[in-house]
Parts: C-alpha cells; structure tokens; sequence
C-alpha cells in the first residue's frame, strides 16, 4: 500500500506571538523545537520522537507578559498541522492508546481521530511550576491542539508525584498515542459513516 505524504506547515503570527511549524507524520522522530521555554522544549520533543514524526517548530511570543499566550498558540499550530497532513484522513487507525510510566507516575492517553473536538483531562496535579512554567497550561495546549486537529482526547493521570515525571508521562503517551492512531491500516475512511 503505497501511503501519500502527510506534511504539513503552518505558520501563525499574531500580535502576540509568532510561530512556524513544520510536521512530518511519517517522518523519523527528527526534531527540531525552540519555543523559548526549555521545559517546553523537552516535552515537545519528547513527544515527537516517541511518535516517530518529525517536528520542526520557532515560536515567539509575549513571554514577559505571561506564557499562556504562547503555549496555547503552539497547540493550535499543532493540531491544524495534525489535521491538514491526515486530509481525509483514509486509511488511519482512527483510534491510539498509550499507557506510559514515567518513574512513580503513570499517564495514560485515548485519542479518536473522529472529527469532533473533545478533551476529557484528569490529571490531579494541575498546579505548580517547573521552574517558571506554571503546568495549568499544558491543559490550554491540548485543549487547543485537539480542537484545531479536530480530535477526541482523553489524558488520564491516575498517579504521580513529581510533576516533571507526570507531565513528561503525559507528552511521551500522547506522542505514542498518535503514532496509533494514524497508522495506516487499509484504503478506507474508518467510518460508517464514510467520513470524518
């Protein structure tokens, strides 16, 4: 079965912040991310390599103002990304699942590629920071990224304790989750529907 490519680029500049994103969704784990906050860095990176995709991303924004911004612009840069390489999506799993542990935490991640936005997020440990990144954010981040790629996302958090292992849990099984889901498996639209 010969697979089509799915890249895509997107570029959004506002008055806030200022981004270009690049994804390969059948690329090699190669990435490339400078978002001007380290942490974040980390985790995108994480995610992209553990989902074998290659992510180039420069993003900018009005950090001395907060990083919300930012954060939450990065997520709808990658889910429009997300959405414009799968196109119509024929062939794909639909569906990924990723249970990852991280040390003493564990994260777990449901995604259905379905066309209908929906983030169910339970992760107990929603404040803090990691160095100056408070982690409430990385809620608006997938909120964001599953609305833009049009997804349904399920983050489960049923333990942890230390907040770089929960949170690095969380974006290694999203990466792993997504891998999953849009494998290509046959020729057809997995639907009854005949869309999504």
């Amino acid at each position: 079965m010969r697979k089509r490519a799915r890249k895509a680029k997107v570029e959004r500049k506002t008055r806030e912040t200022d981004i270009r994103l690049e994804l390969n969704i059948d690329g090699n784990g190669i990435v490339d991310v400078d978002t001007t906050l380290p942490f974040l860095d980390h985790m995108l990176t994480l995610m992209a390599y553990h989902g074998g995709y290659d992510l180039k991303l420069r993003a900018r924004g009005d950090i001395e103002v907060d990083y919300h911004h930012l954060i939450e612009d990065i997520g709808i840069c990658l889910g429009e990304a997300i959405k414009d390489a799968l196109a119509d999506k024929k062939g794909i799993r639909r569906y990924g699942f990723a249970k990852i542990p991280m040390d003493e935490s564990l994260a777990e991640v449901v995604i259905d590629l379905s066309g209908r936005a929906y983030l169910v997020y339970k992760i107990r440990k929603r404040e803090g920071s990691l160095r100056d990144l408070p982690v409430s954010l990385f809620e608006d981040f997938f909120r964001s990224l599953s609305t833009h790629a049009m997804m349904n996302l399920h983050i489960n958090v049923p333990y942890g304790r230390d907040l770089h292992h929960i949170y690095e849990a969380v974006f290694k099984a999203f990466g792993r989750a997504l891998k999953e889901a849009v494998e290509v498996v046959s020729k057809g639209v997995p639907s009854t529907k005949g869309t999504l």
